[in-house]
C-alpha cells in the first residue's frame, strides 16, 4: 500500500519542488489548487498527509481544519507552507501544523524535512490500521473491585473497539486484559475511552503499554494485517544535552511536537534505550523530548550512561531516533511529582512558547557545565 499525499498549492515553483521531492520518497500525489477541490477530496478520500500553501493564510487554515474534521483523515500528517518568517509557531501549531517548511522551497531543504514527514506518515498509518477481530476483554471498573466483559470488533496498535452489553456510567481511565486469538499471549494495560457510539460500542485508546507488551502486539498484528511498507530505519542525531529527564538532540529532521519517539543511545560500550515525547521543536535544527518512562530501573540505566557519557574521554555518543506516533493528549509529565528534584533542561523545554529559538539556544548553552564530571545528573556533549 503506497502512501499518499494531498498538496494544496496554485505555486508552480512550489508544486514542482513537491512533486520531485515526494517522487523521490516514493509517495503519491495528488493535486489540488482551489481550496473547495481539495475540501472535497479530504471530505471522501484517506490521504497519509496534508500539505497546504499558506499563501493564504485563512485559506490554508480553512483546508487544514477540514482535514481534521474528516474522519478518514484526522490522524493525517499536516505540512504548513510558509511565506517568509510568517509568526507561526516552530511547529505549525497555530495553523494546526505538525510540520513547517519555509519559502523559498528548495529541493534538498524539504527533501531533508520530508523524510522526518515520511517516517511519521508510515508509523500513524501502521498504528491506527485496524484489524477485525473478536475476542474477549475484561475491564476492571471500580477501583478493581468489578469487572465488566466486552468483546472486541477491531484491533491496532494503538487500540480497540469493544461492544458492551450496557455502557456504565464515568467509565474514564481503566485496567484492561485479553488475550491475542491463536497465541498464548495476555496482554493487561490500561486504557482511556476515546469515543463511543449509541450502540453501546466504544473506542478504547492504550495508555502507557509496556515495551515489551507493544512489541508482542505488534508482532501478532503484522502476521495479520494488510502489507504496509517497512518503517524507516531509526535517523542518526547529535545529542547536545542530557538529564535524567530529558534530551536535547540536533537534527535537520526534527519531529513534531508530542510525537512520541523511541531512542537508542549508545557510548563507550554502555547502550540506553528509551521512550519520550517531543516537548520542543525548532524546525532544522534540532528538539527538545522529555523522557516517558522512568521506573527506578530505568533511571539506574540512565544514571549509568550518563557517567559513561562524562567520563568518555569526548566520545561522540550514538543516538539513533524513530518515531513511535503523535500523541493526541497533552505531553505526558507536564506537571512533575513534588519529590521529583529540579531539572533545569525539562524547565526550559516547558517555556519553549515563551523564547524564540536563538533565545532558547542560547539558554540551553548557559546550561552547559563547564565541568560535566562534577554534575552527574546533568551531561552536555
Amino acid at each position: 500500500m503506497s502512501l499518499s499525499a494531498l498538496v494544496f498549492s496554485a505555486d508552480d515553483k512550489v508544486v514542482r519542488v513537491l512533486r520531485r521531492v515526494l517522487s523521490e520518497l516514493e509517495i503519491g500525489m495528488e493535486l489540488s489548487a482551489d481550496a473547495e477541490s481539495a475540501i472535497h477530496k479530504l471530505t471522501r478520500r484517506r490521504f497519509e498527509a496534508v500539505i497546504v500553501d499558506c499563501a493564504d493564510q485563512r485559506t490554508a487554515s480553512r483546508v487544514l481544519r477540514s482535514a481534521r474534521s474528516a474522519p478518514v483523515n484526522k490522524r493525517a500528517v499536516a505540512v504548513a507552507i510558509l511565506t517568509g518568517q510568517t509568526g507561526v509557531g516552530g511547529g505549525g501549531s497555530d495553523l494546526g501544523a505538525h510540520f513547517v517548511c519555509h519559502q523559498p522551497l528548495s529541493a534538498e531543504r524539504a527533501k531533508t524535512s520530508f523524510r522526518a514527514v515520511r517516517a511519521l506518515m508510515k508509523r500513524e498509518r501502521r498504528r491506527n490500521a485496524r484489524i477485525p477481530v473478536e475476542t474477549q476483554v475484561i475491564i476492571q471498573v471500580n477501583d478493581g473491585a468489578g469487572q465488566l466483559r466486552a468483546v472486541t470488533t477491531d484491533l491496532g496498535e494503538g487500540g480497540m473497539a469493544v461492544q458492551l452489553a450496557h455502557r456504565p456510567k464515568n467509565l474514564g481511565t481503566v485496567a484492561i486484559q485479553f488475550s491475542l486469538p491463536g497465541s498464548e499471549d495476555v496482554i493487561q494495560c490500561t486504557v482511556q475511552v476515546a469515543w463511543e457510539n449509541p450502540g453501546r460500542q466504544l473506542g478504547l485508546r492504550f495508555v502507557d503499554l509496556a515495551s515489551e507488551t507493544r512489541d508482542r502486539l505488534k508482532v501478532w498484528l503484522d502476521s495479520r494485517a494488510p502489507e504496509f511498507e517497512q518503517d524507516d530505519p531509526p535517523a542518526p542525531c547529535k545529542l547536545t544535552d542530557l538529564s535524567l529527564g530529558g534530551c536535547y538532540l540536533e537534527t535537520g529532521s526534527p519531529f513534531p511536537l508530542r510525537t512520541r519517539l523511541i531512542l537508542s543511545m549508545q557510548v563507550a560500550g554502555s547502550q540506553h534505550r528509551t521512550e519520550g515525547v517531543v516537548l520542543v521543536m525548532h524546525p532544522d535544527l534540532g528538539m527538545g523530548v522529555e523522557f516517558t518512562r522512568t521506573t527506578d530501573q530505568q533511571r539506574a540505566d540512565l544514571e549509568k550512561f550518563i557517567h559513561a557519557l562524562t567520563n568518555g574521554n569526548g566520545v561522540q555518543p550514538a543516538i539513533m531516533v524513530e518515531p513511535e506516533g503523535l500523541e493526541t493528549a497533552e505531553p505526558v509529565n507536564a506537571a512533575p511529582p513534588k519529590s521529583t528534584p529540579a531539572d533545569p533542561l525539562l524547565e526550559l523545554f516547558r517555556r519553549r512558547s515563551e523564547l524564540s529559538p536563538e533565545a532558547f539556544q542560547s539558554e540551553l548553552r548557559k546550561q552547559r557545565s563547564p565541568a560535566p564530571k562534577a554534575v552527574p545528573h546533568k551531561a552536555s556533549v
